[in-house]
């Protein structure tokens, strides 16, 4: 029995990260895949919050535990994964900002961009899902779109800053996070600036199978979607 099992959504950049993650890292793990699976009473005991990924292993207080980066962090405190989250201070607070922005205020902006196009639920409250027009839902996603200009150059000049990634020579948690979050927006066509091409190119060829392996699935289901609207 593996050490560590993963219930995943395949097409996922939440899930994504962490697939990346226990294979750069090396580690011993097994992976449920759990579409059309959640929401049953098994699920929901333990995972409330009914989301994926969904890390389960003897080490954690109630046995599981919820959310990318979270998992990513644990995980790494754990085994002493300092290449991918650093021990020192300022460089590790570094890497957790970078996270924390991507979560905070870069991926409710993908989401909204990104989401209609994937068929993928959005969350209460939001324009796409008010009693409005296709016209003004429309509107608002690609509001979302161009906002996601902002944080994307922020992102670039301030984490990367002319280092090939947030981790400095190496990837970090957070260059899992963010990689595995850009590769959505191939299903909008999004013009990636040149930078962010060559940073999704870098983080594949440091990672090689280990990146390469996970987001092709991702990349298949973007393939797909496509040629359904198509």
């Amino acid at each position: 029995m593996a050490t560590h099992t993963l219930s995943i959504l395949k097409p996922s950049v939440n899930n994504l990260t962490v697939r990346i993650f226990v294979r750069a890292a090396g580690l011993d793990f097994e992976e449920v895949d759990v579409w059309g699976k959640k929401s049953t009473p098994d699920f929901l005991a333990k995972d409330p919050a009914d989301l994926t990924p969904l890390l389960e292993e003897e080490g954690l207080p109630k046995g599981s535990l919820w959310e990318s980066c979270a998992i990513m962090q644990y995980l790494c405190n754990k085994h002493g994964l300092d290449r991918f989250y650093p021990t020192d201070p300022g460089q590790r607070a570094m890497v957790d900002s970078a996270m924390f922005y991507l979560i905070g205020t870069f991926y409710p902006l993908l989401a909204r961009a990104t989401y209609p196009a994937l068929g993928f639920g959005q969350y209460a409250g939001e324009v796409a899902t008010a009693d409005v027009s296709d016209e003004l839902k429309e509107q608002a996603r690609k509001d979302a779109e161009a906002a996601l200009a902002t944080p994307l150059e922020a992102f670039n000049s301030f984490f990367l800053a002319g280092r090939p990634f947030v981790g400095g020579d190496e990837p970090s948690i957070a260059d899992l996070r963010w990689a595995a979050t850009l590769e959505f927006l191939r299903a909008i066509d999004y013009a990636f600036p040149a930078w962010a091409e060559d940073y999704l190119e870098r983080m594949e060829g440091a990672l090689g199978d280990a990146y390469s392996e996970p987001v092709a699935d991702v990349r298949g289901y973007i393939d797909y979607v496509k040629t359904q609207a198509g």
